[in-house]
């Protein structure tokens, strides 16, 4: 008979949170975040054995605010939906709204503070990735020896104009079993009202020596000059504007960091990204320096504490621009901002 099985999961975060530079003024701020190292989430998968070594697999999942107990206003209800099959020798294939093929790539490769979900709260390369999800998605990854590869197309569902509103992506990442790790990525998404263009790709590596890894990144976006939305995507149009996504001809972003780790428990992580902006007029060129000190201790296997500090140097129209991250991190209004938070978190 068939073995079938249904997970619930899920991941509980809050934290407070000191940051300066808040609002026009220069008011700094305290409060209780929406999340800290990761925003709260929970989920059901499955997988159903069907024969021959392939599996039908399907995964829903919702991101709330736990310090209010709300959805997340941004997200729709099932951030994550998608059914799929599961093959031991082809590979999987995926639809529905799901993770883009650079967050995979990276997220396997050189992200920064690995050892965490792939969404924490400063965390400038996701911004670069487009975002964490996208609509509409049929989605291939195949496993080769030591090579894992993907693509993706998310529809626009645009009649008349196949090409408004799509997305089209592949990536690959090198994944022995030590000490290197190395990825890249290409994706082109499509605005969903003209068509323009938003391309974006990423390389980068991680090396592990003992007790320490290192990784770098290099991550770049050119907008066509008519791109205003992309209604696949997890940002809506006045995100974009917030993100200031649309004031620039190109953005480029290069990362670099360690993460040292003491003990089975114990990571120290240090985070360093340089961004570099092009615009569409002079006036909306723009540059940042990005620093970050992580400390995250393990209570228990599923339990850990963290401290967090953050510091940026914003210049030109990179003022004001939503670069920090996307979970709750409110952006630099002045030319420069200072974060620190303390948190605790427990997955289940």
């Amino acid at each position: 008979m068939a073995q079938s099985s249904v997970t619930l999961y899920g991941l509980t975060d809050v934290s407070i949170q000191y940051l300066t530079h808040a609002d026009r003024t220069g008011d700094s701020l305290v409060r209780m975040t929406t999340g800290g190292l990761s925003q709260s989430r929970f989920g059901v998968s499955g997988t159903e054995d069907i024969g021959g070594g392939t599996a039908a697999i399907f995964r829903l999942e919702n991101r709330f605010d736990l310090n209010n107990g709300q959805s997340d206003p941004g997200l729709p209800f099932w951030n994550t939906a998608f059914v799929g099959l599961k093959s031991t020798r082809f590979g999987s294939l995926t639809m529905g709204r799901q993770s883009n093929v650079l967050v995979n790539i990276v997220d396997r490769t050189y992200a920064s503070n690995p050892w965490v979900p792939f969404d924490f709260a400063f965390q400038p390369e996701i911004t670069m990735l487009g975002g964490l999800w996208s609509s509409n998605m049929a989605k291939y990854t195949v496993k080769l020896a030591d090579v894992i590869g993907e693509a993706s197309y998310a529809f626009g569902n645009t009649a008349g104009n196949t090409s408004y509103g799509s997305q089209l992506a592949v990536g690959l990442a090198y994944l022995p079993a030590a000490p290197l790790t190395a990825g890249a990525g290409y994706m082109d998404s499509r605005d969903s009202t003209n068509g323009s263009h938003s391309k974006s790709w990423t390389a980068g590596a991680s090396y592990t020596w003992q007790d320490t890894q290192f990784h770098a990144g290099y991550f770049e976006n050119r907008l066509d000059p008519g791109f205003q939305s992309y209604l696949n995507g997890p940002f809506t149009a006045q995100a974009l504007s917030a993100l200031k996504y649309t004031d620039f001809s190109s953005r480029r972003m290069f990362s670099l960091g360690v993460v040292q780790s003491f003990s089975s428990a114990l990571r120290v992580s240090l985070n360093y990204w340089r961004t570099l902006q092009i615009g569409k007029t002079p006036h909306l060129d723009g540059n940042a320096s990005q620093f970050e000190l992580l400390a995250d201790y393990n209570l228990s296997r599923r339990t850990d504490v963290y401290l967090e500090g953050n510091y940026g140097l914003y210049r030109g129209d990179l003022i004001g621009a939503q670069i920090q991250g996307v979970n709750g991190v409110g952006t630099a209004l002045k030319s420069t901002q200072l974060g620190l938070m303390a948190g605790i978190r427990h997955q289940f």
